[in-house]
């Protein structure tokens, strides 16, 4: 009796752990879900490009959603929607870094949303970053071991093609196949670069080179995804576009029913992190969630 004791505690302590996400200066327990807040300091965003793209108003903003229950801020300076035209380096950098090294003391989890290793480089150098959210998986030259030797965590996310044409008709076989193995191989380039698993988040990319055909089953196939890669996943589908096409309703802040259903759905699937607008609604819809695991058959 005493053994199995044991080795039932063994089980759920080992579970505990493999919870734990190495985040910068954080560690974080996903054994219950995150809500990370998006902070887009862009013209150009296709919900809310142009609303946060000063230094006081993204500040404003990110206040705002850390009393609203974010757990962490996601904060970028490129726009990726579907047609958006690429930015340079510079200006980028000059949209991020101002925000950055002024909520550095703020007590939350910051986090880049780049793809480009210089803004990577430049982040990490201030010491205010502590998540690294790439749409492209660290596909950019130098991008791996930029952050290798770093304790900032890393979101490894799929796309299809650029963001300029990544709607053009994209094909898959079988798309969660796919985005998982995909995936997988990006995470061992990871692995091989010495870089720790309890680092690594991934990310299927919904509305990243996929129909909304796609974009469904891979909502279904989420633990599928997850069994592949056995990391934590982050999932971003708040006022998307496929959430347009599914409601009929054209304008993205209007979207917000749609946005909590799908967080619920992704929860549903074993997502860990939920990368939201309405940082509110979704900590609501999270917490009775939550709430109701204990009971749950």
């Amino acid at each position: 009796m005493v053994a199995q004791a044991a080795t039932l505690f063994c089980f759920y302590l080992a579970e505990f752990f493999m919870q734990l996400l190495q985040c910068g200066r954080f560690q974080l327990d996903l054994s219950r879900p995150m809500v990370m807040g998006i902070l887009n300091v862009t013209p150009d965003s296709f919900s809310d490009g142009g609303r946060f793209n000063t230094l006081d108003s993204a500040l404003q903003r990110a206040e705002a959603m850390l009393a609203d229950g974010a757990g962490i801020l996601d904060i970028g300076g490129e726009s990726t929607r579907p047609g958006a035209p690429a930015v340079s380096v510079q200006e980028e950098m000059d949209r991020v870094l101002p925000v950055l090294e002024k909520l550095k003391d703020i007590g939350a989890v910051l986090s880049l949303d780049t793809r480009r290793t210089a803004v990577m480089q430049a982040a990490l150098q201030l010491g205010a970053v502590d998540l690294i959210n790439d749409v492209s998986a660290l596909e950019d030259e130098g991008a791996v071991d930029a952050v290798a030797c770093s304790r900032v965590a890393l979101c490894l996310m799929h796309k299809q093609g650029n963001p300029d044409t990544m709607q053009q008709a994209p094909v898959y076989q079988d798309v969660v196949e796919e985005v998982g193995q995909y995936l997988q191989r990006r995470v061992q380039l990871c692995l091989d670069a010495g870089i720790a698993a309890e680092r690594l988040l991934i990310d299927p990319g919904f509305g990243f080179g996929k129909t909304l055909e796609h974009n469904l089953q891979l909502l279904a196939g989420l633990r599928r995804i997850q069994a592949i890669n056995d990391l934590p996943l982050l999932v971003g589908l708040s006022r998307k576009s496929m959430l347009g096409a599914i409601t009929g309703e054209a304008v993205p802040a209007e979207r917000l029913g749609a946005s909590v259903a799908v967080a619920l759905l992704s929860l549903q699937q074993g997502a860990r992190i939920i990368r939201v607008h309405d940082v509110k609604a979704s900590r609501q819809a999270l917490q009775v969630w939550d709430a109701m695991q204990p009971y749950a058959a």
